[in-house]
């Protein structure tokens, strides 16, 4: 006789077992379900379903942007080196995605309302706005209260580069050299203008007449051609302006730079001498940048970041801003907000020495 050994039976729970150790049991037997936790916890699978939905999209983005038409904001008037840098930007953009690239000016207090109109921009990439290390940086110390804050409420996408700016006079001035300028200005107290468009501007203005113990008026302007208007008709005597907007009224004969604010002369006009030969210790440059609202998709600005970086060594456009006296900074993001960081601490020293007081 063979005797064959019965199958082992698991014997089912009875009612008095605890409910709660059943269905542990159950569940360690059963295979989970992909969906399992959408018969456990509805919101719970919903809002998972909604973050799966939202992932290729991001993934996406950098791929597909833009798919329309970009609008960049220009914080300053017509003709200066924020509003050609734009520009210059602007077809190169067109012509790497076959986009249009608007650009509108919205000049006023220094770039805030251009800041403030950005702030409040949809945080999609298409509402970008050039910046500077006046408009994010000096304004922080100019203003006792800013309506934007010039890190948190902004992403930084990128930096063109930087550059000093020039000091300028009629072509027919007495004016002839800067030792001219500390002789004249010393000798007849308050009778020269010289005017400003910008934070830029204004604290180069500043620092001459604190630094180098000169009392000269200062004029404040909305743009930059209202100062050239009121330079070239003998009201104002001096301004200072940037290359790229200078450059061209002095091929034309029409200006003449008389120093530069960066620490050493420019090669573009190596006969100029920097302000810093006269008074030691005086520089002002300026950068130019571009940035978005905060939180736009991270995919967005690393595709607008390679497109800077991108135009930087492209040929022409780096031919055209070497020729304005850039010096190019192809920057990361992380970059541009650390070198924003900095020139924030720096400037607050200088309005400080230019005995600024906070408006």
């Amino acid at each position: 006789v063979t005797y064959v050994e019965a199958p082992t039976c698991v014997a089912p729970p009875s009612p008095r077992d605890d409910y709660s150790n059943l269905r542990q049991a159950m569940q360690k037997r059963a295979p989970r379900h992909p969906f399992h936790a959408f018969h456990l916890n509805r919101r719970r699978a919903l809002q998972g379903l909604a973050v799966a939905a939202a992932l290729p999209l991001n993934g996406h983005a950098q791929d597909s942007y833009p798919v329309r038409p970009i609008t960049i904001v220009v914080p300053w008037g017509p003709g200066g080196s924020g509003d050609i840098t734009a520009r210059t930007f602007s077809k190169y953009f067109e012509k790497r995605t076959g986009q249009v690239a608007v650009i509108e000016n919205k000049p006023g207090a220094n770039g805030i309302l251009g800041s403030q109109y950005l702030k409040t921009a949809n945080a999609d990439g298409y509402t970008v706005m050039m910046t500077s290390n006046m408009t994010h940086g000096a304004n922080t110390s100019l203003y006792r209260k800013l309506p934007y804050d010039p890190l948190r409420d902004f992403q930084h996408i990128g930096m063109f580069g930087v550059f000093g700016l020039l000091l300028l006079v009629p072509a027919g001035s007495p004016i002839k050299s800067f030792a001219d300028l500390v002789a004249q200005a010393r000798a007849k107290p308050d009778e020269l203008a010289l005017g400003h468009f910008n934070a830029s501007t204004q604290i180069s203005a500043l620092l001459l007449k604190s630094m180098g113990a000169m009392p000269i008026k200062d004029v404040s302007y909305k743009a930059i051609g209202s100062a050239f208007t009121d330079l070239l008709g003998g009201h104002i005597q001096l301004v200072f302006a940037d290359y790229p907007a200078a450059s061209a009224q002095i091929a034309a004969g029409k200006l003449v730079p008389i120093a530069v604010t960066a620490g050493q002369r420019s090669s573009d006009y190596p006969q100029v001498p920097a302000i810093a030969e006269f008074i030691p210790g005086y520089e002002v440059i300026t950068s130019l940048g571009l940035a978005a609202p905060a939180n736009i998709p991270k995919a967005v600005v690393d595709r607008v970041n390679a497109l800077i970086i991108d135009a930087l060594a492209d040929a022409e456009v780096r031919a055209q801003f070497l020729k304005l006296g850039y010096t190019l900074r192809p920057y990361s993001a992380e970059a541009t907000r650390g070198f924003l960081v900095e020139e924030t601490e720096k400037w607050a020293r200088y309005i400080k020495l230019a005995k600024i007081e906070p408006q």
